[in-house]
């Protein structure tokens, strides 16, 4: 039974570089699924870094594609090591100025994906295997103007953490990550560049790289919560002991935002 690593969101931002970092430490897997859109990425991506990637084209938001890789499974039946749920996407935008397919697109990746997957991956998982999904430090509290993205996030970050608890007794770890602003492309979907921005104040902003390589480490650990970086580590807290509204009064006052759809007229 071949042992392999499924990541999820693997051509790009934080699913590559999980990718890049992991083929490093676990060198007895036989492949790697990366999954992703764009199977040309994918391919380059085998090329440039090992033949044990395992390009595998999939849009995480249909449901036919989930399906796939559930027949894939059937067919195979791998060991799976390790599944890391990277795919996501967030729209940084007035509610009312997002369109519905957008905001069920975003349901459909960023919360029915990993679920999907997670299900569909725990029968070829075994004691020591691991699942880590890639939440955000906005799953700690409501967000306006980020609130779509943020609601999914959230959901992921509690879902996970309950799910770390259930699946102890068959000595499966859930991890979820929950990244500050970290320079991805990730904001190439979720700034419109044409329109006037809805964050205009980062605290701060966190290379990939390192983000990863802690997320790495707890892992490995019995964490079931990875926080990169002071400022993340300090807005947990505040997000804890403040009113959710007083939080988010400071960030539409930080981000010059009136709660209306038309952004800083």
């Amino acid at each position: 039974m071949k042992k392999i690593i499924v990541v999820t969101g693997a051509s790009s931002g934080m699913g590559k570089e999980f990718l890049l970092q992991i083929i490093e430490k676990e060198k007895n897997v036989d492949e790697i699924w990366a999954i992703a859109r764009r199977e040309d990425r994918l391919v380059e991506l085998k090329k440039e870094v090992s033949d044990k990637i395992v390009p595998v084209k999939l849009d995480l938001s249909k449901e036919k594609d989930l399906l796939k890789y559930k027949e894939k499974l059937e067919k195979e039946k791998p060991n799976i090591v390790i599944l890391a749920n990277c795919a996501g996407f967030g729209v940084f935008e007035h509610s009312e100025n997002i369109t519905t397919e957008i905001k069920l697109n975003m349901i459909d990746l960023n919360v029915k994906a990993p679920v999907a997957m997670m299900d569909y991956s725990l029968p070829y998982m075994k004691k020591g295997s691991k699942i880590m999904n890639i939440a955000s430090c906005a799953g700690f509290q409501p967000i306006p103007y980020i609130n779509d993205y943020a609601a999914t996030k959230s959901f992921l970050l509690s879902y996970s953490r309950a799910l770390n608890k259930e699946l102890k007794y068959k000595g499966i770890h859930v991890l979820a990550v929950t990244p500050y602003w970290t320079k991805t492309e990730f904001f190439d979907r979720a700034v419109d560049d044409k329109k006037k921005k809805v964050v205009i104040n980062y605290n701060a902003m966190y290379d990939p790289v390192e983000v990863m390589k802690l997320a790495i480490k707890d892992l490995y650990t019995d964490k079931d919560v990875s926080i990169y970086g002071f400022v993340n580590r300090g807005q947990r807290v505040l997000t804890k002991v403040l009113p959710h509204s007083l939080i988010m009064k400071i960030w539409m006052n930080q981000q010059k935002l009136d709660g209306t759809p038309d952004i800083r007229k």
